[in-house]
């Protein structure tokens, strides 16, 4: 049956999370450190919004772009939060952040255009190009610089082809942010080639020094930028699948029309759950967003601090829940460390280089687990080292 398969399928390499995660579950005893999602439970206040609107029959469709009162609650969330300023009948709810990725790619991608890719960066960007037709171009972020995005290394890797730059801060797989000058940098080589800015910014809320700025918030860049954005991570709602995508009219009409043909919309009960999740933000200052960003913040430096210690070079994570060790003193990569640690002490964490080539000699860990999961590991790793 292979010859059925496309050739654009059958070239995509299988995700390198989802490799350790799946061996993870079936290892009675291991600890986890690999897949990015929040170990909080979703608030009950969200999940009863979702069991009355099932109990009162809301099981149907919703409009294509999602509910209106989701929609206009996001236009004030992201203008309240992060200053950005979207009008609701150019927001479309999606499956989950994924969904917003793939039609904002597949809106504006034709055979041949280069989109821009920051490596190390979330493992779904460059395949998602490729199955779009267009040709994922990797632009290298360093550890020298806290894997942001210079204008130098944005400018070196732009061609007559570039169309648009994938923005992915806070960055998973490494923690790292871009501040305001740090974006104020790179805004006038993206204006002087013309391109658009595809901005995942689901990691948001979990930043520890400040607030977030979004690229989007900044003169001129609204009409060039598609924001995206989601409730799985700062909310803890990963399997709910609500996300959002706001866009230019002529790209959010393109992406509007994908999405009607391939998804209709999103689950009703999960977009009400998120109405519930917005309206008791507002409410009390996002107080459980603001819980579970300090946890994560005191978790990271927790991480950062053992691992540095036991000689695996970190930088302190800015944003999201990730850390980007460097294993190169091992002299092992990032692949080969992982397998072993998996095997001989089962803590699972994931090779760098499953986000991108620039990774080859990191592990990213996960801290999105206990504070006693992340002493046991600690304490694993320390005798895995010892032995190596």
């Amino acid at each position: 049956m292979k010859d059925f398969v496309s050739k654009k399928a059958a070239s995509l390499q299988p995700s390198g999370i989802r490799k350790f995660f799946d061996i993870v579950q079936k290892m009675p005893g291991a600890i986890s450190l690999g897949v990015g999602e929040p170990d909080f439970v979703t608030p009950w206040n969200v999940r009863d919004a979702a069991i009355k609107s099932i109990r009162a029959g809301y099981t149907q469709y919703t409009g294509n772009r999602g509910l209106d009162e989701l929609r206009g609650l996001i236009s004030r969330y992201l203008k309240e939060r992060f200053s950005v300023s979207y009008d609701p009948k150019h927001i479309i709810i999606t499956v989950g952040a994924s969904e917003a990725i793939d039609l904002s790619l597949r809106a504006v991608c034709d055979p041949g255009d280069e989109i821009l890719v920051p490596e190390p960066s979330y493992v779904s960007y460059g395949p998602a190009v490729s199955l779009c037709g267009g040709i994922p171009v990797p632009v290298k972020c360093t550890a020298a610089n806290d894997f942001i995005l210079t204008p130098e290394a944005l400018e070196a890797n732009i061609t007559p082809k570039t169309k648009a730059l994938i923005l992915p801060f806070p960055n998973n797989p490494t923690g790292a942010i871009m501040t305001a000058p740090q974006l104020e940098a790179i805004i006038p080589v993206i204006k002087a080639h013309d391109l658009l800015v595809i901005s995942d910014e689901i990691y948001s809320e979990l930043v520890y020094e400040g607030r977030h700025v979004s690229i989007a918030a900044y003169e001129g860049m609204p009409e060039r930028t598609v924001y995206i954005g989601g409730f799985s991570k700062a909310f803890a709602m990963t399997g709910w699948r609500v996300g959002f995508v706001c866009a230019p009219a002529a790209i959010d009409d393109a992406m509007f029309k994908i999405h009607q043909y391939t998804i209709l919309c999103a689950p009703q009960m999960s977009q009400r759950a998120a109405v519930c999740a917005l309206r008791e933000g507002f409410a009390d200052g996002f107080s459980t967003v603001e819980e579970m960003r300090s946890e994560y913040e005191r978790r990271g430096k927790f991480l950062a601090s053992a691992l540095n210690d036991l000689g695996l070079a970190c930088f302190m994570p800015k944003g999201a829940f990730y850390i980007f060790a460097s294993v190169e003193k091992t002299g092992l990569t990032g692949e080969e460390f992982a397998e072993k640690l998996l095997e001989r002490y089962k803590v699972a964490v994931v090779p760098g280089d499953a986000f991108g080539p620039a990774g080859k000699y990191f592990v990213r860990c996960s801290y999105a687990t206990s504070m006693q999961q992340l002493s046991e590991a600690v304490s694993r790793i320390e005798s895995f080292l010892e032995e190596l």
